[in-house]
């Protein structure tokens, strides 16, 4: 065989029940692995994360998943050339034979396909981010957006919105973005426990409020920016998933710590005001997955200021960002590999977003692992921006040490898009 032939498909067991790393052995010995991440918040369209059910674990182990990448994927893709990741990804599609990859699970295929960029590029002897690029494009870091407080399935709904986090817009470089996300960090958990709201870490890295309101987040959120010698808006922007999918069922959205319910005109409204009266730049999902109306009326009504971010309501799929960009329902979309399943539909999405004149944010999840992929997918693919989580917990660092680490081998502090990627910015 070639030496860029499959040799061995191996999902190797670790005692992480979130994911198991899927291992690619070439013929000539190079070798690439992978690891799927799992979200706490899912959207009902994205590619089925395969559980076992029953009690170990909880139920969360992935045995059957594990044994689907040993036995017929690895039959199918053993004598396959690695560098066509397209025939192989369509491959492991018509192997599971559903719409939503449930019979061998996302997670299978995800970390599958990963693991064969991986090891494509280790045969081609170049990082992951470069082989994607290419040898003759001038690569970029993406501009980080990073959680401060968790909320919503991340934090045990202490407050409703999933995520407050903050988005470093004067920054010129990779390396200082995380500096003053750092300052920011640091400033808003002093705050936090000086009034006595400090109550944990979340689930992605960011602190585990106590606040009596979701605008109390926001507002501690401005403090912190400002007890940080930045300013608001200008240097660091706040940014907010709103995840209405997760409190909010046929245009009714119950906001628990604000003790209301509120139509989907009004939750347009309070959205519009906060865009009002603070320094947002960024709204991730502020409407539920089935209330497209109500997507389509707050896009239209901040669309040159903010960025209306499509997670839950697009799941990474070509086709629903392409009527999304029909409709004008948002104009961003989250790219995150495991939502499609594998690497060329999360590619399609976003490329179908770029050709739309949409934004594209490659994204972790809230069940993280210390695989640095989607570090390497943000640059390769040339994405403006990335979301990893917070500035705290290993698995959340070892992502922004990753992107520093290509920063430093481009010899500078990692430079980023142009500002004209960014309307808002």
């Amino acid at each position: 065989m070639a030496k860029t032939t499959i040799d061995k498909v191996h999902a190797r067991r670790i005692w992480d029940s979130r994911g198991r790393p899927t291992e690619v052995t070439l013929a000539g010995g190079a070798r690439g692995s992978a690891i799927a991440p799992a979200g706490a918040s899912r959207g009902s369209g994205e590619a089925v994360d395969l559980r076992d059910g029953g009690k170990t674990f909880g139920g969360w182990d992935v045995t059957a998943a594990v044994r689907g990448v040993e036995r017929e994927i690895h039959e199918v893709l053993v004598g396959q050339d690695v560098r066509d990741q397209k025939r192989i990804d369509k491959y492991l599609i018509e192997l599971d034979g559903t719409a939503n990859k449930g019979r061998l699970g996302g997670n299978a295929t995800v970390a599958t396909s990963m693991a064969v960029a991986h090891a494509a590029a280790a045969q081609a002897r170049l990082p992951l981010w470069r082989y994607l690029l290419g040898t003759d494009v001038e690569p970029v870091l993406p501009l980080p957006e990073i959680q401060i407080f968790g909320g919503g399935a991340h934090a045990s709904n202490r407050v409703d919105l999933q995520d407050f986090m903050v988005t470093a817009v004067g920054a010129a470089s990779f390396r200082q973005a995380l500096d003053w996300t750092a300052e920011v960090y640091r400033h808003a958990g002093l705050l936090m426990a000086d009034a006595g709201k400090l109550m944990g870490v979340a689930d992605e890295g960011g602190f585990w409020p106590d606040f009596a309101s979701n605008e109390e987040a926001i507002e501690t959120l401005l403090r912190a920016i400002e007890a940080s010698g930045l300013k608001p808006g200008a240097d660091v922007a706040i940014s907010l998933d709103v995840a209405a999918s997760e409190f909010g069922k046929a245009g009714q959205y119950t906001l628990t710590r604000d003790g209301r319910t509120l139509s989907s005109d009004e939750m347009c409204a309070m959205l519009v005001d906060w865009v009002e009266r603070y320094p947002i730049c960024a709204i991730e999902d502020p409407l539920g997955e089935d209330d497209p109306e109500g997507m389509i009326r707050f896009t239209w009504a901040v669309r040159d200021r903010v960025q209306v971010v499509g997670d839950d309501f697009l799941v990474t799929n070509a086709e629903r960002v392409r009527a999304a960009a029909k409709d004008g329902a948002c104009n961003a979309l989250l790219v995150k590999p495991n939502q499609a399943g594998t690497l060329t539909e999360a590619k399609a999405a976003a490329d179908a977003a770029q050709k739309a004149g949409m934004g594209r944010i490659v994204s972790a999840r809230s069940g993280e692992t210390e695989d640095v992929t989607i570090v390497h997918l943000a640059v390769g693919w040339q994405a403006p921006q990335l979301k990893v989580g917070s500035f705290a917990r290993s698995e959340r660092m070892a992502k922004w040490n990753e992107g520093l680490r290509i920063a430093d081998s481009l010899g500078g502090d990692g430079p980023l898009p142009p500002r004209s990627d960014f309307p808002w910015r």
